[in-house]
């Protein structure tokens, strides 16, 4: 495989449901695929010849499920070196995780909050920077979306910069997960935007959501992306330019056109941010 450039435009995610449809998908319906390194490392057989088939004909970037970063166990430093292989094996530019954790004793399959504080600030920092020591490369967290926190001594936002700035790291800025959030507690999504060091937003991710009330959204991946969540998308391509971003469906799979025509409407929000800017 020839060196990969750094991502550009807009991607999908590569599931395994989808991977005869993604097999003969012209090479120009999307910019990249991205996947979750843990679901593919040591895969052989036929899904491991089609994924270095993908692989050959779109950049793929990777985006962690299971290294809980924020957590109390030490990190998996096999699972880090695994990773460190796939990424290099498959030239991958990019490489994110979840501001969160996900394990105790065990793994909890689920993506937890942390407390908003000065202490966890430091804990999850000094994580992230052993990580991206052992990776060989700077990572970027994502904001997760969460429905109650442990404790919040800082904002949701003062937090999340305090973070990337202590651990010298990238954002993944996924902008379902910030709407969802600022419905569910209350707060201004275009305030945040506003208010994020934009030289470090290197990647964003947009997703469907679930309306249970007004003021009540859940996170699904499971639908069609929101209106209120394209505007919000557009502001963002407004404030921080062409970020390379991800159209994310992890299940209710719609026939493949019109997935791609939504990452479609993500390269025409991108071009029209590129002309405001």
């Amino acid at each position: 495989m020839t060196a990969r450039p750094a991502l550009q435009g807009a991607g999908l995610g590569l599931r395994r449901a989808l991977l005869p449809e993604l097999l003969s998908m012209d090479t120009h319906a999307v910019d990249f695929l991205e996947c979750a390194p843990e679901n593919w490392i040591d895969v052989g057989g036929a899904y491991g010849q089609q994924l270095m088939s993908l692989a050959e004909r779109f950049p793929l970037s990777c985006h962690g499920l299971s290294l809980s970063l924020g957590g109390p166990a030490p990190l998996d430093m096999e699972l880090l070196q695994r990773t460190r292989a796939f990424l290099e094996r498959y030239q991958v530019p990019l490489f994110s995780e979840h501001l969160s954790y996900c394990s105790d004793e065990g793994h909890l399959y689920d993506l937890l909050p942390l407390p908003f504080t000065d202490e966890a600030v430091l804990h999850v920092a000094a994580r992230i920077r052993q990580v991206q020591e052992v990776l060989g490369r700077r990572i970027a967290v994502e904001n997760i979306s969460y429905y109650g926190a442990p404790f919040q001594a800082l904002a949701e936002i003062d937090f999340l910069k305090a973070v990337i700035s202590e651990a010298d790291c990238d954002l993944l800025l996924d902008i379902n997960n910030l709407y969802v959030n600022s419905i569910n507690h209350s707060y201004d999504a275009a305030a945040y935007l506003a208010a994020l060091p934009a030289e470090r937003v290197v990647y964003m991710h947009v997703a469907g959501h679930y309306d249970e009330a007004a003021d009540l959204k859940i996170d699904t991946h499971g639908a069609p992306v929101k209106n209120d969540v394209w505007s919000l998308l557009r502001q963002a391509y407004q404030r921080f330019g062409a970020v390379p971003s991800l159209l994310e469906r992890d299940f209710n799979f719609p026939p493949l056109s019109e997935l791609l025509a939504e990452v479609s409407q993500i390269r025409q929000l991108q071009q029209q941010g590129v002309r405001h800017g």
